[in-house]
């Protein structure tokens, strides 16, 4: 298919853009493959890029001869254009909706983007290799192999390649537990705490059923965990009532008579459609600027956000809990172990591991938390707060994981070595981008699309000298501890950033934090030159000695 049969006008002048907190801007509207282009006629450096991919939504509306389109984007701002000309009009709105709808993922903007930089030695195809992190593991502990059971993605079509499991467990036996499972989502390693050795594990829930189906190897698998003495919690994220529910239709969880040595926990989280219309209402509240601080508020709290948030990580410092204080290892699962569960493993060991908020950690944490773990990122970044036609397995999964990581950046500022900025950066790239990293469902979806060979990922582009540097913490100061986030409602905070970015000017913002910077950046070449300083006098009161003595 050529992108010239989707665009019917491909250029109109005398546009006018309409933003909140910028003037008026005239100027020349262009459509291409994957962009909508508006330069200024007036200044060249006003210009306006928006990819298709991005528009979540479109409205048009007529007032005499001239239209007004409306573009409600994924990253939840919204802008206007006002086009002369009833047909232009229509032609732009028409080509926008199918340009923003292609069917094919190949025909997606990271499949033509060419980088302006150059890729040296950090290509981020292959900067979080499993078999690197191995490689780290092995140095603690020799208890756990990479496993290849996966090679073909066979066994787990949601799962990677390689994965990490109890060293005394063979192939055969993991395929046995594959038939377990949900999705063939079998036990696999997520985290080892180096303090004590315990471990986090995640899976998707058993088949146990109504019979009450047993599994000896899955049960072998999991006990393999638990060191000489220990005992083990089983953190399921659905309520009981939900767990049991799902026995009914063919699930279950994990019976205590087979699994004497583990604790079940119930803790609810909740997923798709429930999180969408969450989204929806928040969005709804934080654009509306017409009611009073009563009734906003009041919309607030109906949109049960902030309630999200605390259950999640609730479930994370339990998870947390668990590993440091109780010396216990854990299962996490709920369903299907690629939602709710890679929420609380991966935001566990934010609270857990140092090394998960450096910004290469994080980094690594996504990649093997999220990528590789098989978060169906096509599927729940599909759409955003603004579209008219919502799928059943839409929903902001990714974006309150980055929002409870954000609450945690905010209660310890100087513990994490990624900004505001980062987290915010990479909300708008789960859901539109000109990187291939969040492009498919799987890495067996990955693979096939070839995105190493034919995309661009995007930590090449992070983690380049000249970009890092707007997505680092200057307040970062290297914490080795466990650190615990407050969960009471007064410790919880809506994320300005994101939901209030577009609709509040933000220019104050800027200009504290840019001040905050060079108040930093003045305090430490101040130190440096006090440091020299006192090595000058230190090496005159040496020399002065020297004289002295006879």
């Amino acid at each position: 298919m050529e992108f010239a049969e989707l665009i019917k006008t491909p250029r109109v002048d005398n546009v006018v853009l309409h933003r909140p907190f910028y003037a008026p801007v005239e100027g020349t509207l262009c459509l291409t493959g994957h962009h909508l282009i508006l330069s200024s006629r007036q200044d060249n450096s006003e210009e306006l890029w928006l990819l298709h991919a991005n528009i979540d939504s479109i409205d048009r509306r007529f007032v005499g001869p001239s239209g007004t389109i409306t573009i409600k984007c994924k990253d939840l701002r919204i802008i206007q254009l006002e086009i002369t000309g009833m047909e232009e009009c229509l032609n732009i709105a028409s080509s926008i909706e199918a340009l923003s709808t292609l069917g094919s993922v190949t025909l997606m903007y990271p499949f033509f983007y060419r980088p302006m930089f150059e890729v040296t030695e950090d290509d981020g195809w292959h900067a979080f290799l499993p078999e690197q992190e191995f490689e780290l593991l092995n140095l603690e502990t020799n208890e756990w192999r990479l496993s290849h059971v996966n090679q073909d993605f066979s066994v787990c079509p949601s799962y990677p390649p390689i994965v990490t499991v109890p060293k005394s467990i063979d192939d055969e036996s993991l395929r046995k537990v594959a038939t377990f499972r949900h999705g063939g989502r079998f036990p696999v390693l997520s985290y080892y705490h180096k303090k004590n050795g315990m471990v986090i594990m995640r899976s998707s829930q058993p088949l146990t059923g109504t019979n009450g189906r047993r599994c000896k190897e899955d049960e072998k698998l999991i006990n393999a965990t638990l060191r000489a003495g220990k005992r083990g919690y089983v953190i399921d994220t659905r309520s009981l009532n939900v767990a049991q529910q799902a026995r009914a239709r063919g699930g279950g969880f994990e019976q205590e008579a087979y699994y004497p040595q583990w604790r079940r926990i119930h803790k609810s989280i909740e997923r798709y459609n429930i999180l969408q219309e969450s989204l929806i209402k928040l969005v709804e509240a934080s654009n509306d600027q017409s009611h009073n601080m009563d009734r906003w508020l009041s919309k607030l709290e109906a949109s049960n956000w902030l309630t999200h948030i605390k259950e999640i990580l609730t479930t994370a410092c339990l998870a947390a809990q668990c590993i440091d204080r109780e010396g216990a290892s854990v299962l996490v699962h709920g369903t299907e172990g690629m939602d709710s569960t890679l929420q609380v493993t991966s935001l566990a060991q934010i609270i857990l591991e140092p090394k998960c908020r450096t910004i290469r950690g994080f980094e690594s944490l996504i990649e093997r938390e999220w990528l590789q773990a098989g978060h169906p990122f096509h599927q729940r970044c599909a759409q955003s707060a603004y579209s008219n036609g919502k799928q059943k397995w839409e929903a902001p999964t990714f974006l309150l994981f980055l929002d409870c990581v954000w609450q945690i950046l905010r209660q310890f500022p100087c513990s994490f070595q990624f900004n505001e900025r980062f987290l915010i950066m990479l909300f708008e790239h789960a859901y539109a981008s000109q990187f291939g990293t969040f492009l498919g469902n799987s890495e067996c979806e990955r693979s096939k699309l070839k995105l190493q060979q034919k995309t661009m990922s995007l930590w090449s582009w992070v983690n380049q000298p000249n970009d890092i540097n707007k997505f680092t913490n200057p307040l970062f100061e290297a914490n080795g501890l466990v650190i615990w986030p407050s969960v009471a409602p007064q410790s919880l905070q809506l994320w300005e950033g994101v939901f209030f970015r577009w609709n509040r000017s933000s220019k104050y913002l800027e200009e504290a934090y840019e001040e905050t910077i060079h108040i930093i950046e003045y305090n430490k070449d101040l130190q440096v030159k006090v440091n020299a300083l006192r090595r000058q006098l230190a090496e005159l009161e040496t020399e002065a000695g020297t004289l002295e003595t006879p």
